[in-house]
């Protein structure tokens, strides 16, 4: 005897499997592996150990290099002009958000470049004043990020270097012009520090490496008797070209960077970098995960360090009053 089989019970199978279709899909072709567009100043080199602490906030979130996230790196060399092309490259390939770190230059150039892909920032100036967001607790618009504090806490750091050297009344001020806006903004700070100090500033510009060795070549000139080391990323990633320097002529100093204090410099003060690019991955994860950069608060960086190093003091005749030695972070013996 033949089954009879309703209309009605052939629909239900159809729409079921139907239905399940997609899913079956879902599971033989998984869906494209997201791309983030990773800008930054310097180089891989100068950045393998930043970038682990990156890809572990980015581990976090879900999201593992390779393997369900892919990254595409973007170098500027040293050289903040290059740094909006990079930019274009990335928005024109459409990728899924660009990150660009420690570049308040390229922070600027990605916000001009697209209004539609996420934007992950850490970078020096205040982003409220230098207009990358709204406001630190509702950005609005595709920007979100990191504030490092650099330029807020130049003045303590030009007073930290009043407590190591008390007798000094001049003071070389290292920048770089090129990166007007973060220039702009710590300048005003370091200026009114040393009109409370009645410090003397000598800027002291530099864009190049031969820059460098060219302004301190002639800093007998015009004699100083301390360096402030501007925290631009162009003397970052010239640490070590910028600590030989001020080795050369017997000169104390104060960075913005521990990588200055572990290459022989007498003192830093800044903010702990490996927890802001771990702060960063984490952001960057969240916005793949469907956050909106708009909802996402600026987080602003809470870790800043003292560092010291004693053998250079030392070497320089420098005693570091023990009052300065029980607020340091790490003292380099």
């Amino acid at each position: 005897m033949g089954v009879k089989v309703r209309r009605r019970d052939v629909i239900r199978l159809l729409s079921g499997a139907l239905a399940a279709a997609p899913a079956l899909m879902s599971h033989a072709q998984p869906l494209p592996r997201r791309v983030i567009g990773f800008v930054h100043l310097t180089s891989l080199e100068e950045t393998h150990d930043y970038l682990a602490a990156f890809r572990q906030g980015l581990a976090g979130t879900g999201f593992t290099e390779n393997a369900n996230v892919t990254i595409e790196y973007r170098w500027g060399l040293g050289n903040n002009d290059r740094l909006p092309k990079l930019i274009a490259d990335l928005v024109q390939r459409q990728v899924s958000v660009i990150v660009v770190l420690e570049s308040t230059h390229g922070a600027l150039a990605a916000k001009a470049a697209t209004k539609t892909i996420p934007i992950v920032f850490m970078q020096g100036a205040d982003p409220v004043k230098i207009g990358l967001v709204d406001s630190l607790s509702h950005p609005g618009g595709n920007l979100t990020g990191i504030n490092l504090f650099l330029a807020e806490v130049a003045a303590k750091r030009l007073q930290l270097l009043h407590e190591l050297v008390p007798t000094i009344k001049s003071v070389g001020y290292l920048r770089n012009p090129t990166n007007p806006v973060f220039a702009g903004s710590e300048t005003g700070e370091v200026e009114k520090a040393a009109s409370l100090f009645g410090t003397s500033l000598h800027f002291m510009n530099v864009s190049s490496i031969s820059d460098i060795e060219g302004t301190f070549a002639h800093i007998d000139e015009e004699p100083v008797e301390a360096i402030f080391v501007s925290s631009d990323g162009f003397l970052l990633s010239h640490s070590d070209e910028v600590v030989a320097q001020v080795s050369r002529h017997s000169i104390p100093a104060i960075d913005g960077w521990r990588q200055a204090v572990a290459l022989g410099g007498l003192s830093s003060y800044g903010t702990d970098f490996l927890d802001a690019w771990r702060q960063a991955g984490v952001y960057t994860g969240r916005i793949l995960n469907g956050e909106k950069p708009a909802d996402l608060a600026v987080q602003q960086a809470t870790k800043i360090e003292l560092l010291i190093n004693l053998k250079t003091a030392k070497a320089l005749g420098i005693t570091v009053p023990q009052s300065l030695l029980g607020r340091a972070d790490e003292v380099i013996e």
